[in-house]
């Protein structure tokens, strides 16, 4: 893609307004939070002071906004008091021009490689060092500046406070999340009907594998149909594709493929009844032709062997997540799985952190890239005529992320959010002139459309962002000529330099594509290998294991293959060549092992009962198809076409069909990974 595409690409994606479910209430409660620590603070202590506690409390809700699973409480104390820490340490070097610049740049530096604990933590530091660029011009003195640090804490406390006290929707990003699965699974059946071939997109099932995971104190809480359906879901996706699929299921036309239909259409039905009822809260209703259809007794005589098992299989799993999805009461928390106390994850992140401190890291390079640009900005801010420079290093720092898509796009979204938003709140200054309490209702009612269209599109949110900054400095004095044209000039130098510095120190993911594919492929063979190590022993499963090492081996390929589908994504509109992948090879070697996954899942499947007799040449393909998947793997990283000779299974050697009929679809799924990625004209 030229830089022209690219460029239009990122601008039309930063303006894109998505049509989200809205959640009013949730803003509502995190505006009414902003507008009692506004009030308090603004008639106990000042307009200062009630400006600080206002960025505190508005940066708290925010971050009970963002992905996680962590409860929100905890976000928005997170939130409070590392702004609160970020101020004070900025107003102790505020009145050292070269002291502040200094500390300016190691702050973003750190902030920049917060992004190796994930997003929320990125956005989090991000967010502190936009805001303290602002909060740090407000005290007079260091205990003024204290003062501002603690009314900013008590904001991210009393928004804290106000969740715990006036919950809304309980646990319900994780009803959404387990839902999600089921109707995924339940979409993913219907299709079978008519495809028996169809793609099924796993993030359904990451996603509720995420947000399974909870604190000691969130388990004694959580709801009991919470529990349970999520593994009953990672059950039921492989006995679909199985019962469907004509080389392991039945044949593509005739009564069994009628049967097996029939079967797939009330799989659907069910599980999209049980999503529903997990994700409302209430008992599930299973429509009666569903319940027929599976509990039909002429199965056993229509199917026969591997489809049949399939379909007996199925049947119990679809029990189990009914009677699973019933609102019934609490777990015991015991059964939950652990996420760890947010202080315990320090010391993984600084190993994780030492672990990027390198030239070809794309977390180190944002971090580079986002310290040099705010301090580029906040010296050309104070060197032009404007004032308030601090405009240009925020909208640097809160638009920059470690990609070239999002770093562009939000860019752009924010340059036109700032317009817009700042046009119409000095419409309103000009026209009505409010005073300082009315100045703040107006900051907090643009807070509450902030909150509401957050997850609906960058620009929509910046919209209201850039009016509140600009009620909320009026509140303070300041007037519409003050803050108008330098704000928007200043934003604008602040998204340039953006994108200029991801152009001179980029980080494409291009380059990285066959490195990705590899990890992929790796993943793909190790899960293979580990199932058809099951079949040469299925013994060895009376106590786990062998479920354990298939189970980690799915949730790895998983974890590759989205990897690989991100890292694509961006790629695709990246200014640069394909650098030895095209985007024809790419998407040939990504269907390639999406089918090589498919095939392994077909055959997990059916894996044979622990008192199963032995099958001791399937010990040999598993060992065989590791080591020739890692040589493919580094191959690929090589930029040479694996070659699969030694993947092969005779007719007489492997008496089980489903895994020589397996081995053998493995075999085609890997030679047309090869022929992706031979060139044009070479052998």
């Amino acid at each position: 893609m030229t830089w022209l595409r690219a460029l239009k690409a990122t601008a039309r994606a930063g303006l894109t307004v998505e049509r989200r479910r809205l959640e009013p209430l949730v803003a509502l409660r995190g505006a009414v939070g902003l507008a009692l620590v506004v009030g308090v603070s603004l008639a106990a202590f000042g307009t200062a002071v009630a400006v600080s506690s206002a960025f505190g409390a508005f940066q708290a809700a925010v971050a009970t906004f963002q992905r996680s699973w962590r409860p929100r409480p905890t976000l928005a104390l997170a939130s409070g008091v590392s702004l609160a820490v970020s101020t004070f340490v900025g107003y102790l070097t505020g009145a050292h021009p070269v002291l502040f610049l200094c500390l300016l740049v190691a702050w973003t530096f750190l902030a920049g490689l917060a992004w190796v604990a994930g997003p929320t933590a990125g956005v989090i530091a991000s967010s502190n060092v936009a805001i303290m660029l602002v909060t740090v011009t407000l005290p007079t003195s260091v205990a003024a500046a204290a003062g501002h640090a603690l009314v900013i804490a008590a904001g991210g406390l009393v928004q804290a406070a106000l969740i715990v006290l006036v919950p809304i929707r309980r646990w319900g990003p994780h009803r959404d999340a387990l839902a999600g699965a089921l109707a995924a699974e339940a979409d993913y059946a219907r299709r079978l009907r008519h495809d028996p071939y169809a793609p099924f997109d796993p993030v359904p099932l990451m996603t509720a594998r995420s947000a399974a995971a909870v604190t000691r104190r969130q388990a004694r809480r959580r709801p009991a149909e919470l529990h349970g359906a999520r593994g009953l879901a990672e059950r039921i996706r492989p006995v679909l594709a199985s019962l469907a699929d004509p080389a392991i299921g039945v044949p593509r036309e005739g009564p069994q493929r009628d049967r097996v239909r029939e079967l797939l259409g009330a799989a659907g039905t069910v599980l999209d009844t049980a999503a529903d009822a997990i994700r409302r809260g209430r008992p599930a209703t299973i429509p009666p032709a569903a319940l027929a259809a599976l509990r039909t007794p002429d199965t056993g005589a229509i199917l026969t062997g591997p489809a049949r098992r399939a379909a007996v299989r199925l049947a119990a799993l679809l029990e189990d997540v009914v009677e699973t999805a019933a609102p019934s009461g609490r777990a015991e928390p015991g059964e939950a799985r652990a996420r760890p106390p947010l202080l315990s994850l320090l010391p993984g992140v600084v190993r994780d952190v030492r672990g990027e401190l390198r030239g070809g890291s794309p977390v180190f390079r944002h971090a580079v890239r986002v310290s040099a640009v705010a301090g580029l900005g906040y010296l050309l801010g104070a060197a032009l005529p404007f004032g308030h420079g601090y405009w240009a290093p925020m909208a640097a720092v809160m638009a920059m992320r470690p990609d070239f898509t999002q770093t562009y796009a939000r860019s752009v979204a924010r340059f036109c959010g700032t317009l817009l938003g700042v046009a119409l709140a000095t419409a309103v200054v000009r026209t009505a002139t409010p005073g300082t309490y009315t100045s703040a209702a107006l900051a907090v009612c643009c807070a509450f459309g902030m909150f509401l269209l957050m997850r609906t599109g960058y620009a929509a949110a910046q919209v209201c962002v850039s009016a509140y900054v600009v009620f909320l400095l009026g509140m303070g004095g300041e007037t519409w000529d003050q803050t108008v044209p330098e704000r928007v000039l200043l934003t604008l130098l602040g998204g340039v330099l953006a994108m200029v510095a991801y152009a001179v120190y980029p980080a494409w993911e291009t380059p990285r594509l066959r490195g990705r594919l590899a990890d992929w492929l790796a993943a793909d063979g190790r899960y293979a290998a580990c199932v058809l190590a099951h079949y040469a022993n299925p013994a060895a499963g009376r106590d786990g294991e062998a479920a354990a090492d298939v189970r980690e081996a799915v949730l790895a390929t998983r974890t590759a293959r989205v990897a690989w589908q991100e890292a694509h994504t961006r790629a695709t509109h990246e200014p640069v060549r394909h650098r030895g992948l095209s985007h024809t090879a790419a998407d040939g070697a990504e269907q390639a092992l999406a089918q090589l996954g498919r095939v392994t899942m077909l055959m997990e499947a059916h894996l044979p009962d622990r008192d199963a007799a032995p099958l001791p040449a399937a010990a040999a393909l598993a060992d065989t198809l590791r080591r020739a998947t890692e040589r493919g793997a580094k191959d690929i990283r090589e930029r040479r076409v694996p070659r699969w000779d030694e993947v092969r299974v005779g007719d007489d050697e492997v008496p089980d069909p489903v895994v020589r009929d397996g081995v053998r679809l493995l075999r085609e799924a890997l030679e047309s990974l090869s022929d992706a990625l031979r060139e044009p004209g070479k052998p």
